[in-house]
């Protein structure tokens, strides 16, 4: 598909995922362009590497060679509103359209494919099995959910032998791909605007695994109700965790398997959930004949995701930023504070993140909220959605068993945090609330109010 096009626009470029997309298209020599109503980041990236890319749905802003039909082909995400004049622009006028993941799902097929999927974990393992493989000189490439600390990226092309992807369950686009393993981390209730329950999402997750080649590899957190061997803190997992301890402000631990056992490996990421990820990055790297030796020593290295428990500030005050926005992510995060910081008060930042996700989990998000020592949330950033009658923020957070409990306009979070009496401050949310972190850092430091 993509050797009949010389022009590939996208529309929401600046996505982390479409994003990814447009620079490995920029990499095999393509003219890439796109529209994303927000310049940032990735978007500044992907100028930097030559793609043109525009901020207004100003159809004049195409560039004239992207209006050629036949030799430009058009990606766009289900976070585009079908009503996008630009998409509409395109699809009037007849262009070829893909939806992200058939892009994906077309790239995948060229190579022998991994797919990370699962509703927590992906892309923390997804960066963990893209460090080992970079340590590793192997011939990949990978597209991460999240920017890569080290890398400060969230692409890496070192090759097209192997594609390294993150199979996403959000409107069943992981079913477009064809991996040769398949690495399931975790299933729960999520996108319940799409799924009509848990059994449904099971059922999803098990039509991706029929998916695998038939002499591929499907690997599944333990006690998942789907095929495919095992990994976990059980000992009866195929792959499991043993003498996990926490020394020296680093996590230590052994990883037992049929046939072997890597000792004393050493990981600078806090909570089991962590190490549960790097647990599913070494059962992949083992179906692809990496040594313990070679998967141990880059677990050592591995720096972590930006947004994913990284700290914003370590003192006078600790300050965690993380991407969290559903309840079971919500909670590893307090309980990864409140082991890390037994004796001190936690305050949870907390912008929810959809409206239908906001109703569905409601008294979930409640729960889990009541949990610290003081709440501040912000308004519902809603994404792709439009508002919904009689939910909004005022109403989870009259659900909130705390008495220290308020919402606050994003300008006021610097002052937030620095009246509050709590000694650690988790940001979390999917929304635009992590465009606010560096703000915060810098007013925090410049002005020394701490």
């Amino acid at each position: 598909m993509l050797n009949s096009y010389n022009n590939i626009y996208f529309i929401g470029i600046g996505g982390v995922g479409m994003s990814s997309l447009a620079s490995y298209c920029l990499k095999i020599g393509k003219s890439v362009a796109g529209y994303d109503q927000t310049r940032n980041s990735l978007t500044i990236e992907l100028e930097n590497q030559g793609a043109k890319v525009q901020y207004t749905k100003n159809l004049l802003e195409i560039p004239n060679n992207f209006k050629l039909k036949d030799d430009t082909l058009i990606v766009y995400t289900p976070a585009i509103k079908l009503d996008n004049l630009i998409l509409n622009y395109f699809n009037t006028n007849k262009f070829k359209l893909l939806k992200r993941s058939k892009l994906l799902g077309i790239l995948s097929n060229k190579s022998f494919c991994i797919a990370i999927a699962g509703t927590h974990g992906k892309t923390t393992t997804m960066s963990i099995l893209t460090h080992i493989f970079y340590e590793n000189n192997l011939n990949f490439s990978s597209f991460v959910g999240g920017i890569m600390e080290k890398y400060n990226t969230n692409f890496i092309f070192k090759g097209d032998d192997i594609i390294l992807v993150e199979a996403d369950e959000f409107d069943r686009s992981f079913l477009t791909l064809k991996p040769n393993i398949a690495c399931i981390t975790s299933i729960e209730p999520d996108h319940l605007d799409i799924y009509s329950g848990y059994t449904e999402i099971v059922n999803t997750f098990n039509d991706f695994t029929t998916s695998v080649d038939s002499d591929g590899h499907i690997l599944k957190k333990y006690d998942l109700e789907i095929p495919g061997q095992s990994f976990g803190f059980n000992k009866n997992a195929d792959y499991h965790i043993e003498n996990y301890n926490v020394r020296e402000g680093s996590t230590f631990f052994d990883i037992v398997y049929k046939g072997g056992k890597c000792e004393n490996i050493k990981f600078n990421m806090s909570g089991k959930h962590n190490v549960l990820n790097a647990l599913a990055a070494f059962s992949v790297c083992k179906k692809m004949d990496l040594s313990d030796i070679e998967i141990k020593e880059s677990l050592s290295s591995f720096q972590g995701v930006k947004r994913r428990f990284s700290y914003v500030l370590k003192h006078p005050k600790v300050i965690i930023d993380d991407y969290a926005h559903h309840p079971t992510e919500i909670d590893v995060v307090f309980e990864s504070l409140n082991s890390l910081y037994q004796e001190k008060k936690i305050m949870a930042i907390f912008q929810p993140h959809l409206f239908s996700r906001t109703k569905d989990f409601m008294s979930e998000f409640a729960n889990v909220l009541s949990k610290f020592d003081e709440v501040i949330l912000l308004d519902i950033y809603p994404a792709r959605e439009l508002p919904m009658k009689g939910i909004n923020s005022n109403k989870l957070l009259s659900k909130i068993n705390n008495k220290n409990k308020k919402i606050i306009d994003k300008k006021d979070l610097v002052s937030g945090i620095i009246n509050s009496k709590c000694d650690v401050v988790a940001i979390m949310g999917a929304g635009d609330i992590g465009q606010e972190i560096s703000k915060i850092k810098n007013k925090i430091l410049i002005g020394n109010e701490l």
